[in-house]
């Protein structure tokens, strides 16, 4: 990810907030294999945990075992020959993406295009992007079985109450016990101990106050939904780029 400096998120609660926001993550790996794609991604919501281990975070979610980069997962870790859950030496990449982005005119700006007409179009975005080793749980065991109930039950009490905002939030447990362990053995968990991570947050701080105004009006004269939200993120990270020129 290209961070210029104007526009990079560094505080760690910040970005594990974002991710605790917009949890559905893209996961991509690298992995040489016969029969699979060397670079595969799926979209997977993920749980973010600290631990003293590991103090950047963790991130533990799920995928179909039919998934052709669960299956390039597990023929690489079965070469290794070791029991329990396996661990893949190279690298992964998750991205997370605010949903909340949109294309910025030129028309926006209300400093420079009457002044010099030096302007071009861009795109007001968000993101955070995790690099990490990834650990598989994919056997028959009692390891895998333990990881896959507090993951998705975790994951469920996440979405349900925090995303859904309900009182009385649905539960695995609702569902009849027999349903639940068939459709767990249709799954492998994944747990990636985070070594890197930085964020993004581009929402016109680079530009003169003038145009950064033109663009908060702008958004806000259209009156979407993420109009209305870009208008005052904007807004809200100007404001906090001023700051950091101010100390």
């Amino acid at each position: 990810m290209y961070l210029r400096q104007v526009h990079e998120e560094a505080d760690l609660d910040a970005l594990h907030s974002f991710i605790r926001e917009n949890p559905l993550g893209i996961l991509t790996t690298a992995i040489d294999s016969p029969s699979y794609p060397f670079l595969q991604s799926s979209h997977i919501p993920w749980i973010l945990d600290r631990t003293d281990e590991a103090k950047i975070g963790v991130l533990r979610g799920h995928m179909a075992r039919a998934n052709p980069q669960a299956k390039a997962l597990i023929e690489a870790l079965e070469k290794t020959g070791t029991a329990g859950p396996g661990k893949l030496d190279r690298d992964v990449l998750v991205l997370f993406n605010n949903p909340v982005h949109h294309y910025v005119t030129p028309k926006f700006y209300t400093q420079t295009k009457p002044t010099t007409g030096k302007v071009v179009s861009t795109w007001n975005y968000a993101a955070v992007q995790v690099y990490g080793k990834l650990t598989v749980y994919y056997r028959n065991d009692s390891a895998t079985a333990s990881f896959l109930t507090a993951q998705t039950e975790t994951l469920t009490e996440h979405a349900e109450t925090q995303i859904m905002g309900f009182e009385q939030p649905w539960r695995i447990t609702d569902a009849p016990e027999s349903y639940i362990e068939l459709l767990k053995n249709a799954i492998i968990g994944v747990e990636i101990t985070i070594e890197d991570i930085g964020g993004k947050f581009k929402m016109s701080q680079e530009m003169p106050q003038g145009d950064r105004e033109g663009v908060i009006a702008g958004f806000a004269s259209m009156g979407s939904e993420t109009t209305t939200k870009l208008s005052e993120l904007v807004k809200r990270r100007g404001e906090m780029a001023d700051e950091k020129k101010r100390k």
